[in-house]
């Protein structure tokens, strides 16, 4: 069985961990705008990344024993993200005390699969 979770992390993390993934799709936080596209990024493997990784519970147990993946809170769990999560995501218009489900609705303005579903 697989589960989604949402991550901050760096694309040279994310590349470390990709072959675990059943799916996954990401976000580079630190463009000049938010409308730069992810092959400007190909090479620069510090470029934070807001990542929805889909992944068996090895996959999602591997990413929390790497310090260089931040686990967001569950986007039903009505819990605030980190600072450190809405400082990195407000650009995109995530505001103090959001929770998981704002700020992924408010990226999926920019990266419409990073919008939070249940299937």
């Amino acid at each position: 069985m697989t589960g989604k979770r949402y991550y901050l992390t760096t694309l040279g993390a994310w590349h470390r961990h990709a072959a675990r993934f059943t799916n996954s799709h990401w976000l580079a936080l630190n463009q000049a705008a938010p409308s730069d596209t992810a092959s400007d990024l190909a090479g620069d493997d510090a470029t934070p990344i807001l990542a929805l990784i889909e992944g068996d519970e090895g996959a999602h147990l591997g990413l929390e024993d790497d310090a260089a993946f931040e686990a967001l809170p569950h986007p039903l769990a009505q819990k605030p993200i980190s600072e450190a999560a809405q400082a990195a995501l407000a650009a995109y218009g995530v505001a103090t005390d959001a929770t998981m489900f704002d700020a992924a609705e408010a990226v999926a303005r920019v990266h419409p699969l990073l919008r939070h579903r249940v299937f």
